[in-house]
């Protein structure tokens, strides 16, 4: 969906505005603000932090240099620990986070040496590097809070005294507009003719490397990754990464220099070629080629959609046994449909926060009604008819505990975490070496990192 997509971009947004911070370094060596454990937090970092929460609150926030200190020290004291108590990361996610992020900056900026002009880097390695400390990091820290509070739940009196206390206190939050809804996915595929014309392609290319020719070039000229112009088809992977099924498959069956069969991925057809083996990684170059649907195909797909839509409206079958019958989307066909949000969890989605697209589908409609058919695509080229069902509307409201007991109860047990995560911190700042600038030191911190 493209809500998935909204979330991604925003992640790689933010990582955008840290390697600002970073690139800041390199052009100016500032003062370092605080020490925590074997981290240095500079000044010039308090103050991209504090810009980036003022921009993401449109301006409303309101945060002290103090205060925006004190949330970095928590996070570097958190990733500190992570280390000694032996946190582990997927380091082949890291490095497929790295190839995504920097392939986007890459489509953002145009080239890759502007990227890297903006950025203050010398070359793309410098870059991928930073970037991948960047991540690691991120990682250590979200997974060190996961498991110092795995273990925490939340009872049913806990959440009617949380939400006692916010109405009490006239703080009670508000929840935005929200629907629901569900969908009938037609996919429009290639023909059979086309999909062997793509194979036929790839086993050309492969007799071409294999009698001489370049592989990194031909992953250059013919490639539908839309990474290529940044990597030239080139990954280093684990067992353990990111990829699909098919194509880790391909990488750890063949040696050094061999080019796999044709494959199929949900991304298209590819070959691979095995560069180099070290170890538990492989260094390969691949090239994808998606087969076309034509136009004749696309036109069939959303004739059947739009025949299928007009028996709903005239209630020969209802939505839910035409999905059953009719989608073609694997993740939702047996559940009636219904689209699940990837943000919240639950099958509500905030109409303030939908992606635009989507929401131009759907915000005139009325509950239980039909959206027109229309055209999506996946971001791996994947192109599908589509029809949603406006199952519920809410519109704004003030909380409340008996229909909004889930977010309540969500808002409950993020505050015991918080609460938890915070004990824990106190503890740990007396057994941790910290060293504050003695600019900062007139700072009143909620946590006793002077150690007064």
């Amino acid at each position: 969906m493209n809500s998935i997509k909204m979330k991604r971009i925003f992640f790689i947004a933010i990582a955008a505005f840290v390697l600002q911070i970073q690139a800041q370094e390199k052009i100016k060596i500032d003062g370092v603000a605080t020490v925590v454990g074997d981290n240095i937090v500079l000044d010039s970092e308090i103050d991209a932090f504090k810009q980036e929460l003022i921009q993401q609150s449109g301006g409303q926030a309101e945060i002290s240099d103090c205060e925006m200190l004190e949330r970095i020290m928590n996070r570097k004291l958190l990733a500190h620990h992570a280390v000694i108590d032996s946190v582990v990361v997927n380091e082949g996610e890291i490095q497929q986070q790295v190839q995504r992020k920097t392939d986007y900056f890459t489509q953002q900026l145009g080239s890759p040496e502007k990227m890297l002009e903006l950025y203050g880097f010398e070359n793309m390695k410098e870059l991928k590097d930073e970037l991948y400390r960047v991540e690691k990091e991120g990682l250590l820290i979200q997974k060190m809070q996961q498991k110092l509070t795995d273990d925490i739940d939340i009872t049913p009196e806990e959440v009617k005294r949380y939400y006692n206390s916010l109405k009490e206190e006239d703080n009670l939050p508000e929840i935005g507009a929200e629907i629901e809804l569900s969908q009938i996915v037609l996919n429009v595929e290639p023909t059979e003719q086309e999909i062997q014309k793509t194979i036929d392609r790839l086993n050309e290319i492969k007799k071409e490397v294999e009698d001489g020719g370049n592989f990194k070039m031909k992953a250059i000229l013919y490639s539908d990754d839309p990474g290529v112009t940044q990597n030239s088809g080139f990954y280093s992977i684990e067992r353990n990464s990111a990829f699909v099924k098919e194509f880790k498959e391909a990488a750890f069956s063949m040696e050094e220099g061999e080019i796999s069969q044709p494959f199929k991925s949900d991304f298209g057809y590819h070959i691979l070629m095995v560069e180099k083996i070290k170890g538990k990684q492989r260094d390969v170059y691949h090239i994808l080629m998606q087969p076309k649907a034509d136009e004749y195909a696309a036109e069939k797909v959303k004739d059947s959609l739009t025949k299928y839509r007009q028996q709903i409206l005239k209630m020969e079958i209802p939505f839910e046994e035409a999905v059953l019958k009719y989608s073609q989307d694997k993740d939702t066909r047996l559940s009636g449909g219904v689209l699940m949000n990837p943000v919240s969890g639950d099958t509500h989605f905030d109409l303030t926060r939908m992606d635009p697209e989507l929401y131009s589908k759907v915000s005139n409609l009325e509950e239980g009604e039909i959206s027109e058919v229309f055209l999506d695509q996946t971001r791996e080229g994947k192109k599908m008819f589509k029809i949603l069902l406006l199952k519920s509307r809410t519109e704004a409201h003030v909380a409340d505990l008996k229909e909004d007991y889930v977010k309540i109860m969500e808002l409950a047990l993020q505050k015991k975490k918080t609460e938890s995560i915070e004990k824990w911190s106190e503890d740990k700042i007396q057994d941790t070496y910290v060293n504050i600038n003695e600019v900062y030191m007139p700072c009143e911190f909620k946590s006793n990192w002077a150690k007064k």
